[in-house]
């Protein structure tokens, strides 16, 4: 219970002007609605200094106001429409809430009163809006009103967080980038003159064994012409001893 900051209880029946279960142990109160619940005094209201704003609407309300500084004397905020008060001194006792700034008596019979408004803000000199709308007719901001207002900052923060690292980080990301590109780049050229390396050795080394091919190729061809002729040579000899040996049988004959 000590964590809860709003409670509404709207259409809830009260019993004996209080609301069974709400008590002093709701400290951290900060709003607080009974609307259309049947009360009729606040005599049993418990002390709530927190409280900001308390909705008692559409009630059967009709004095003991003075009870709202004693027990929620930090109410900045008070909506007394639709209930049974009719004139100005039971009003008064309001002006001990010194926090009060907006104040809700719509659907009174106070408001049938000639020159209510004027009578009221002369009455209760803290408060900015009566019925919703302050001396010069401008309307009060709606409370969701207020919280998008907040919400709205929250999230120009956030924004301002995501929108990333100052000028300068960036600069300095930018000129790593480059680094790292150039150091790409000179990479790339090594390996396309390494590559080009490794291709002329191929085409230098292909072309020498080519070579040794063709060198070898004359050797045979070389060696088989010196077979041939020390072929033709032995055959002459053998054809010059075999006439030798002819001409010397005819001689004896």
């Amino acid at each position: 219970m000590s964590k809860v900051t709003e409670l509404v209880l709207d259409n809830c029946l009260c019993v004996n002007g209080e609301i069974e279960g709400l008590n002093d142990t709701f400290k951290e109160l900060e709003f607080l609605s009974m609307a259309n619940v049947e009360l009729s005094s606040l005599a049993r209201l418990p002390s709530l200094n927190k409280l900001r704003k308390l909705e008692l609407s559409d009630n059967i309300i009709s004095g003991g106001l003075e009870v709202l500084a004693e027990k929620c004397p930090n109410l900045t905020y008070l909506n007394l429409s639709g209930n049974k008060i009719k004139d100005l001194s039971t009003v008064e006792a309001l002006q001990n809430l010194k926090n009060l700034k907006s104040l809700d008596l719509f659907n009174c019979e106070i408001t049938n009163l000639e020159d209510y408004r004027e009578s009221i803000f002369e009455l209760l000199q803290q408060i900015t809006y009566l019925d919703g709308f302050d001396q010069e007719d401008n309307e009060a901001p709606d409370s969701e009103e207020e919280d998008d207002e907040d919400g709205d900052e929250d999230d120009e923060e956030e924004e301002e967080n995501e929108a990333g690292p100052p000028e300068g980080y960036e600069e300095e990301e930018e000129e790593e980038e480059d680094e790292d590109e150039d150091e790409d780049e000179d990479e790339d050229e090594a390996g396309s003159e390494l590559g080009e390396g490794e291709e002329e050795v191929g085409l230098s080394y292909l072309m020498k064994e080519e070579i040794q091919d063709e060198e070898d190729d004359d050797d045979y061809v070389e060696e088989g012409e010196e077979e041939e002729e020390e072929e033709e040579e032995s055959l002459r000899g053998e054809k010059r001893k075999r006439d030798a040996e002819d001409d010397g049988e005819e001689e004896d004959d």
